[in-house]
């Protein structure tokens, strides 16, 4: 055991740097998001490339496991499903809930078309070009069919994060289309395995069997989720009483983890149940603190888990079926982009964004895996079919980032006509200052004056300085802008508690100016030097962050 251990070891060691090196090259010097470089960091040091090479002492760092459709060992496969599950887990923090329920209908219709479109394509290929396969009912047929219909959530949930498009109309409906798919194909794989095992031994259709399977998985999945969305307010509100963001993240993971569990068990991706307590969570005021957290650690596993899936590609089993295999890749592609585009021109999108959501359900990944590997060791396809399923996914993992990228370029996906009965009724309020300092000020009190009511307060990445005020399901959001603009943005439900909480704060500002006008005596002059004093500095410090120094100059 302790061999094996250190052997781990190593293997995460140079997996966390390759990635690393290869993540930052592909993001800053070739502009295409991350994962496509641990994807080819995968494959590079797996054990189909530099893996393969024996180190003294240690033989081959990433020997290809005998006798199992994954080629790595079963510790490194399972902390890689550990980075899926923190993957997924703050996908579903991130995403939007209203707008992610708001849209499921549509994400549905989506689904299902990129399910249905996608499976006849594949299987119907493969028929065609195989004469040995008679009929699209034939194992083969049918294994090959549902390897087309299942979507990455992982690759997709990580390029939406990093491009912070997670809860637009396109992002949730495509994370949303993607669960869908993988419940389907889960579904579609235990009714495959049910046909398939009749077809090579002879026998009868136990149809009562497959859809006791089915609908367990149906079932569970739905269960979890109108649980999960009803309770989760309960339950950030009683753990708010241990008073520790930290314990609070932790329980809230490993919540993620048994429900992940429990969704293997009910015959489900682990990634699944991973999404839906983030997505349970994602409305609490607590859900950036536990993104923060859980993103902290996840940074270290998740890598790791799109490193495993490059380490898949086979390139030596690949060349007797290279060709079919490019064919069969590009039906995978078209049956996502025609299945699931088209239905979304049909529920309110307009072509750019029917393109945007087609080219988010062309990655494949995890269950596609599990399919071709349960068809391998089934016996309904051999090696030469399993490289066909690997190809697919390797050709769609590196052709869908950068396509999603550049669709996500431009303006809104959804027509205008509907796109104004979907917007929120927000407000927005701003107010100018003379400096930053003044406005941070004010700022500053604002947030203790929203603490002291029991909201909590993260900090957003963007352009300006910007803060996300929650406190259950009102969020509220300040921003400073060129450094002297004070920004608050809220729903108008919650418009004069804002302007309420702002005037108390403007007033302690106008009590904080006037009491420094009156320090006129000599005794006090030393504490006016030490105010402008720091508000000099305050501004330098400012100005050298680019944060608005040409206005502040001026009034100056």
């Amino acid at each position: 055991m302790s061999h094996q251990m250190m052997v781990l070891v190593l293997q995460l060691g140079v997996i966390l740097i390759a990635t690393k090196f290869l993540g930052t090259f592909f993001s800053r010097k070739l502009k295409q998001p991350k994962v496509l470089g641990e994807l080819v960091a995968g494959m590079l040091v797996g054990p189909y490339v530099l893996g393969a090479i024996p180190l003294p002492g240690i033989g081959p760092l990433f020997p290809v496991i005998a006798g199992s459709s994954v080629p790595v060992s079963v510790q490194l496969y399972g902390i890689s499903s550990l980075g899926s599950i923190f993957l997924l887990f703050n996908s579903g923090l991130e995403t939007d809930l209203p707008t992610f329920l708001r849209f499921s209908g549509k994400a549905t219709v989506v689904g299902f078309g990129g399910v249905i479109v996608s499976f006849l394509l594949g299987a119907g290929i493969t028929v065609l070009l195989h004469p040995e396969v008679h009929s699209i009912m034939d194992p083969e047929a049918l294994f090959l069919g549902t390897v087309c219909t299942a979507t990455s959530i992982g690759i997709t949930a990580r390029i939406l994060s990093e491009n912070k498009k997670i809860s637009t109309p396109e992002g949730v409906t495509i994370l949303a289309a993607a669960v869908l798919d993988d419940v389907i194909s889960i579904v579609l794989l235990s009714v495959v395995v049910g046909i398939s095992t009749v077809e090579m031994k002879g026998g009868s259709i136990a149809w009562s069997g497959i859809g006791l399977v089915a609908l367990k998985a149906v079932g569970f999945w739905a269960l979890c989720m109108v649980v999960g969305i009803l309770l989760a307010p309960k339950f950030t509100k009683g753990m708010k009483r241990v008073h520790s963001l930290g314990i609070i993240a932790e329980v809230s993971f490993g919540i993620a983890l048994l429900l992940a569990g429990l969704s293997e068990l009910a015959g489900l991706a682990m990634i699944i149940g991973a999404y839906i307590t983030g997505l349970a969570l994602s409305q609490t005021d607590v859900a950036h603190m536990i993104s923060e957290r859980t993103k902290a650690v996840g940074e270290y596993f998740v890598p790791v888990f799109f490193a495993v899936m490059g380490m898949m590609v086979d390139f030596g089993a690949m060349k007797s079926v290279l060709g079919f295999g490019i064919l069969f890749a590009v039906f995978a592609f078209i049956g996502k982009l025609v299945g699931c585009g088209a239905p979304s021109l049909l529920v309110g999108f307009n072509l750019h964004g029917a393109l945007r959501i087609g080219a988010g359900m062309l990655p494949r990944g995890e269950v596609t895996l599990i399919v071709a590997g349960l068809g391998l060791a089934s016996g309904a396809i051999g090696p030469e079919m399993f490289g066909v399923a690997v190809m697919t996914m390797l050709l769609a993992s590196l052709a869908a980032p950068p396509l999603l990228v550049a669709t996500f370029k431009g303006g809104s996906g959804y027509k205008k006509s509907l796109a104004a009965k979907e917007e929120p009724d927000i407000v927005t309020i701003e107010l100018d200052f003379p400096n930053y300092t003044a406005v941070d000020f004010v700022r500053r009190s604002l947030a203790d004056g929203f603490r002291g009511e029991g909201y909590f307060i993260s900090s957003l990445e963007g352009v300006n300085p910007s803060w996300q005020i929650r406190e259950d399901e009102k969020v509220i959001t300040m921003s400073i802008v060129d450094g002297t603009k004070f920004s608050l943005t809220a729903k108008r439900q919650d418009e004069q508690f804002v302007r309420l909480m702002l005037t108390e704060t403007l007033a302690e500002f106008q009590q904080f100016t006037d009491s420094i006008k009156t320090m006129e005596s000599p005794d006090m002059m030393g504490a006016r030097l030490l105010i402008n004093m720091f508000s000099d500095e305050d501004q330098q410090e400012s100005r050298s962050s680019g944060a608005g120094s040409s206005p502040r100059t001026k009034k100056r």
